[in-house]
């Protein structure tokens, strides 16, 4: 039996679609988290223990659990989910001597600042951009013109992410993302890029994201999806991704030559990718290149005709390939499809959901995810990290799926009481 190794930060949903898909493939997943070693199989799925700020002995962890075993039990690829598990992945491959990106690669598509230097360095459009210590963002006013975006250097999905219009916004942002990188569920990362936070000039522009796959150095792109909902601030929650994108094919082409270059620039080789950019008059601006595949349960928008009649998942075809498989033959299949990511309203208490049946009957509808937990403090960005759950959507074009995933949101009512702990 096949085997690939999935390095990850929890055992979430994600984790769980790929356990289906390996299920139907007949692929056998080794585990590998950021867990306590001294703890039993906490969560009964024989995870290798690891520490993603500790690399040398995770490294070595992980090597260390396949020495001694004959070939066919060690695994034939590596995948990582989410951001943390990346570097680590890099360098668990290359010390398997299996297919991977480049440690040195996947660091600086991790550091916010450091993939802007190379960007920059190499001739991509790049906002004008300066670093500021956390100590040290009270010290001055920024020197670049106004509007601003203040960013925590290694948080993803736009936590910590804050817009500021004035001086006064400024320090008030700085002020904000400083307490969150202080606070616990951060610092335990132990992550020295979190001492730091990106300014940058505000970009206009539709946003687009960009999910792919490469081998050995080849850009294979799966998606481009629209983001319809205006990112402008004063935080960037993302909802609504929705493909096959409507912007034009001269406009499209263009945003996979910019985001091909980006890899290139960046030296990435091998393995999943998502990426996000931004368009306007100017021209694309690259905000990131993950070496990644897309998070959470979006994926469940896209799915693969595989040419003989059947179809396929991301998990399915990332997994084939990683297998060393080829899997230049799958498609997107012909149907526009979407995804909104749940928002949290407002910080509090969830109590529950109605309407979710309701939104499930409206046409175009495949499913409603509620992923919030009873009882759970939900915290909004720029703080939080997490959505209420997910509503999927396909249809004869992206306008209907659009349409179909607003109207099934507006069907749900949420219980949120008032959080009595909240400091303003």
């Amino acid at each position: 039996m096949k085997r690939v190794l999935l390095l990850a930060t929890t055992t979430g949903y994600q984790i769980r679609s790929f356990g289906e898909a390996a299920e139907r493939l007949g692929v056998r997943l080794v585990f590998a988290s950021d867990r306590c070693d001294r703890l039993e199989d906490p969560w009964w799925d024989a995870a290798i223990p690891v520490r993603f700020h500790d690399m040398p002995s995770s490294v070595e962890a992980v090597v260390a659990s396949f020495r001694g075993q004959a070939a066919d039990e060690r695994p034939d690829g590596v995948i990582a989910v989410g951001d943390r598990p990346t570097v680590l992945a890099a360098h668990v491959s290359a010390a398997l001597d299996l297919p991977g990106n480049p440690p040195a690669a996947t660091e600086t598509s991790r550091n916010k600042l450091a993939a802007r230097r190379a960007f920059a360095a190499a001739g991509l459009l790049t906002p004008r951009f300066e670093v500021v210590s956390v100590s040290e963002s009270q010290a001055s006013p920024s020197s670049l013109a106004y509007p601003v975006v203040v960013k925590p250097l290694a948080l993803s999905g736009s936590q910590g992410v804050i817009r500021a219009d004035d001086a006064g916004s400024l320090a008030q942002a700085m002020d904000r993302v400083g307490r969150l990188l202080r606070t616990t569920d951060v610092a335990i990362e132990r992550e020295n890029a979190h001492e730091y936070v990106l300014i940058e000039t505000f970009i206009p522009g539709k946003e687009y994201a960009v999910e792919g796959v490469l081998t050995d150095g080849a850009f294979q792109v799966f998606t481009i999806f629209d983001k319809p909902d205006s990112l402008d601030g004063p935080f960037f929650e993302e909802t609504i991704y929705v493909t096959p994108s409507r912007a034009s094919a001269e406009t499209q082409k263009a945003i996979v030559g910019v985001i091909a270059s980006a890899i290139r620039i960046l030296g990435l080789r091998h393995g999943p990718v998502h990426a996000e950019c931004r368009v306007n008059d100017q021209g694309i601006y690259v905000l990131e290149v993950a070496p990644r595949p897309i998070g959470g349960l979006c994926s469940k928008a896209i799915r693969f005709s595989t040419g003989d009649g059947g179809f396929a998942t991301l998990e399915e075809v990332l997994l084939r390939h990683a297998l060393g498989e080829p899997v230049g033959t799958y498609r997107r299949i012909n149907r526009a499809s979407g995804v909104m990511m749940i928002p949290i309203p407002r910080r509090g208490v969830y109590r529950g959901v109605s309407g979710v049946e309701n939104a499930r009957r409206i046409a175009g509808i495949d499913d409603v995810i509620i992923t919030a937990k009873p009882d759970s403090t939900l915290v909004p960005l720029p703080e939080g990290r997490s959505y209420l759950g997910f509503i999927f959507a396909t249809g004869d074009s992206p306008a209907s799926v659009e349409e179909a995933l607003r109207r099934a949101h507006e069907r749900l009512d949420f219980s949120i009481d008032r959080d009595v702990t909240l400091i303003q």
